[in-house]
């Protein structure tokens, strides 16, 4: 008998980092950083700079990026019992209707409505596993923007400097509505945006925007156990349309980050391969073992240890191959997580 193939675990998508690579500022230039270039015909992990990205790529290429906008989404309050609480904003809901994670250290009661900045008050309605569905009194996305922090991920263990409004956005963002940034968009500059446009690659957008739910941590051992957390995704008109053309010129879909990936194979998914103007919201989990159906090549930024990212990367370059490279990454000094180096992993 055949011998019985074991269901993937998530410690088989640990590597280990020491904590120095973990990029806690970004370089002086976006375009500054590294670029670990995998090929997956040849089997090969070439060291380059990301100004060579152009190099990479040819006439009629498209890169497709998510145009969403980081909102300042950390604010503080207090409950009428003098409380201190922390609302890290998950996304909005609708009304004045949000979903959050909420730190407090006695659980919330609908009858006790939480003081915010400004005369804001938030009322809890309830709970969605992890979360906390809010009502505010006020429209919560000026709120946000006038009383909010922006949220730093996790891992960089500094305060937010001023430096950051801008760097922790992409050149091209537009649609407010992520609590945290699509990294791989982080390295292009207006400058290469030009150089990459003359060279004959087009450009498209689509919008996922990014929840604080992508830097929570697994919590089962076996991947058919993850539930994966809800983003909000639109896949416009124009998107799919820029993507038959440049099929019937043979040009490559190349994702910049993760979101887009998961943008294009949802929607794709939803449609038998099809791409079709999209929006609405997806849970999709890309491990190891799916069959993708949008995208030929991605940008992408390196991904924390055991996280769906990594599995997502592992599943598009082959498990194999993207473990050799995170090791190759950590010997060569590579820069890590959001204002760390990037990969471009052609299929």
């Amino acid at each position: 008998m055949p011998a019985t193939v074991r269901p993937m675990q998530r410690s088989d998508f640990h590597y280990d980092l020491p904590s120095e690579l973990i990029a806690q500022h970004p370089l002086a230039k976006r375009s500054d950083s590294r670029l670990l270039h995998v090929n997956g015909d040849a089997k090969t992990l070439i060291n380059r700079q990301f100004a060579e990205l152009p190099q990479l790529l040819k006439p009629n290429d498209l890169l497709i990026f998510n145009d969403t906008r980081v909102i300042p989404a950390r604010v503080f309050g207090v409950k009428p019992s003098g409380g201190k609480v922390e609302i890290m904003l998950e996304r909005m809901l609708g009304g004045h209707r949000i979903l959050a994670h909420v730190n407090a250290s006695k659980p919330l009661r609908t009858e006790a409505p939480i003081q915010l900045a400004g005369g804001v008050l938030a009322t809890f309605i309830g709970r969605h596993d992890d979360l906390f569905e809010l009502e505010l009194n006020s429209d919560p996305l000026t709120f946000f923007q006038q009383y909010g922090a922006l949220p730093l991920p996790p891992y960089i263990s500094r305060e937010v400097d001023i430096a950051d409004t801008e760097r922790y956005q992409t050149v091209y963002s537009k649609q407010l509505g992520a609590v945290a940034a699509p990294t791989a968009g982080l390295h292009f500059d207006v400058a290469m945006l030009d150089q990459l446009a003359k060279a004959g690659v087009d450009f498209s957008y689509v919008t996922l925007h990014v929840g604080a739910g992508t830097f929570q941590p697994m919590r089962v051992d076996n991947l058919d156990d993850h539930k994966m957390h809800q983003e909000m995704v639109q896949v416009p008109k124009s998107t799919c349309d820029a993507i038959r053309r440049t099929r019937e010129m043979d040009g490559r879909i190349i994702a910049v980050g993760t979101t887009v990936v998961r943008s294009l194979e949802s929607v794709a998914q939803a449609s038998n391969g099809e791409l079709r103007a999209f929006s609405g919201e997806t849970q999709l989990f890309i491990r190891p073992g799916y069959q993708f159906k949008a995208v030929d090549a991605m940008i992408t930024n390196f991904h924390l240890p055991e996280s769906t990212l990594l599995m997502l990367v592992c599943a598009f370059g082959g498990y194999d191959l993207m473990m050799a490279a995170y090791r190759h990454a950590v010997t060569e000094r590579y820069r890590f997580f959001s204002y760390g180096d990037a990969m471009f992993i052609e299929r």
